[in-house]
């Protein structure tokens, strides 16, 4: 195992610093663990007993989307057939060690989406790379996203690291687009990521990704035939009629927030698409203009890995391309929550990629800053704190203040499209504008050809 950059990180890693990180990690979460494992048994990883409940009744043949979860819950299954093909390994063990198992392949997801996220500044730490990577795997799993994806035992860790495999890798060992359509023939969200390498022009990755999906789901369709057609003909139409109730709290998307504002109806229809539309539009646009800048800064730097493709440039150029690659990535998943109808607090685990954007290598002190301040925001659970403020027998100031408060993960979401399309990209462009004319200045008066 190697880490670092230049001379301070060659060689193996000390056997030291790597059993401190995973004692730094491991500490950071055995809370987190402690807590949700033993939470009453119908409390306890509920989207994990969604998926268990889908592969028993794929096993003995029962229709998978007339299934209900055991109460008090009642949750139905709402993913595509192909996810209830990949549960069934977790219905074949007890419900303890199912929980066990889901909760070892969703930290190491963790662990796979923190190592691109972090990548340069876990790098700069030389022999403590596996420290730096413990503390900042626990403060990942802290923010309250991640905090409630261990609470309801959801996949979004799983299909967050396969799209950003697929996006950030130096190397690809796969045709690229292949992870991020298996992570559409799970669940539908990620298929933002087409949009997204459509636009920037990655669209070989594109066509793999479709294909990708498509064989799986055609696989699936071939061998559930009925529960197929029931789902892409049935339940993919009930929308939020299955999901769950489009104004609650915990939706963070547009249409939650527009849900808790105004009344059902043509007129939040409407208005509901005019967003919609603005949001997508305002956000590939942001999306592509990080990528297509991470991608022109990559060009003057010479590839670190033999046989780089353009794919791949920015990935393999430096901190400051990788950011920027960063950036549309992060954007791209926050587009995924916001755009979508319901877009639960725990899907916001996009905020891991932001936070990795915006702290870079770390050499930065106002990135470092806001990457900090971002962090602390979405540590806490605001939105549940706004919604207490915003009842009725509070002032109505209170209530104002609350409904804000109430909205605060989603709006800050759409905030950081911003950040991350316009002030982040012109930071790091400007900072490689000074590289080039102090690069200059030092050839000037020399003989240097």
């Amino acid at each position: 195992m190697r880490g670092g950059s230049g001379s301070e990180g060659k060689g193996r890693l000390p056997w030291w610093s790597v059993l401190l990180g995973v004692g730094i990690a491991v500490g950071a979460v055995a809370p987190i663990v402690g807590q949700w494992l033993v939470n009453p048994v119908d409390q306890r990883l509920v989207d994990l007993e969604v998926y268990r409940d889908g592969g028993r009744a794929l096993l003995r043949g029962a229709p998978l989307y007339e299934v209900l979860t055991q109460p008090p819950q009642f949750l139905p299954f709402t993913y595509p057939p192909f996810a209830g093909l990949l549960a069934v390994p977790f219905t074949l063990m007890s419900w303890t060690a199912a929980q066990w198992a889901w909760t070892v392949v969703m930290y190491a997801a963790l662990a796979v989406v923190v190592g691109y996220a972090f990548r340069d500044v876990i790098a700069r730490a030389g022999r403590w790379a596996p420290v730096a990577a413990g503390a900042l795997f626990g403060a990942s799993a802290w923010i309250w996203p991640a905090f409630d994806q261990m609470r309801f035992g959801q996949v979004g860790f799983i299909l967050m690291a396969l799209c950003v495999a697929d996006c950030a890798a130096r190397t690809a060992y796969w045709p690229r687009g292949m992870l991020v359509g298996l992570a559409v023939a799970i669940k539908l969200v990620p298929g933002v990521f087409l949009i997204y390498f459509w636009v920037t022009g990655r669209r070989d990755a594109a066509g793999n990704a479709v294909l990708t999906a498509a064989v799986a789901s055609l696989g699936a369709f071939a061998l559930l035939p009925s529960d197929s057609a029931d789902y892409w003909f049935g339940a993919l139409l009930q929308g939020g009629d299955r999901t769950g109730a489009i104004d609650g709290t915990t939706n963070q998307a547009v249409n939650g927030v527009l849900a808790r504002i105004l009344a059902e109806g043509p007129v939040r229809s409407l208005l509901f698409l005019v967003l919609v539309l603005a949001v997508a539009y305002a956000g590939f646009r942001l999306a592509r203009r990080a990528t297509v800048t991470a991608d022109a800064l990559a060009r003057d730097v010479p590839h670190r890995t033999p046989g780089g493709t353009d794919l791949m440039r920015a990935a393999d150029a430096g901190p400051g391309p990788y950011s920027l690659l960063l950036a549309g990535v992060a954007i791209t998943g926050l587009l995924s929550v916001l755009l979508s109808p319901v877009g639960w607090m725990h899907h916001l685990v996009w905020i891991i990629i932001v936070l990795g954007a915006l702290l870079g290598d770390g050499r930065d002190p106002r990135r470092v800053l806001l990457a900090a301040g971002v962090w602390l925001y979405y540590l806490f659970p605001l939105p549940w704190r706004g919604a207490a403020l915003s009842r009725g027998e509070n002032p109505l100031l209170v209530r104002v203040i609350g409904r804000i408060g109430q909205n605060a993960f989603g709006l800050g979401a759409l905030l950081l499209l911003f950040v991350l399309g316009f002030w982040l990209v012109n930071r790091i462009r400007a900072g490689q504008d000074r590289k080039d004319r102090a690069h200059d200045r030092t050839r000037v008066g020399t003989l240097s050809p």
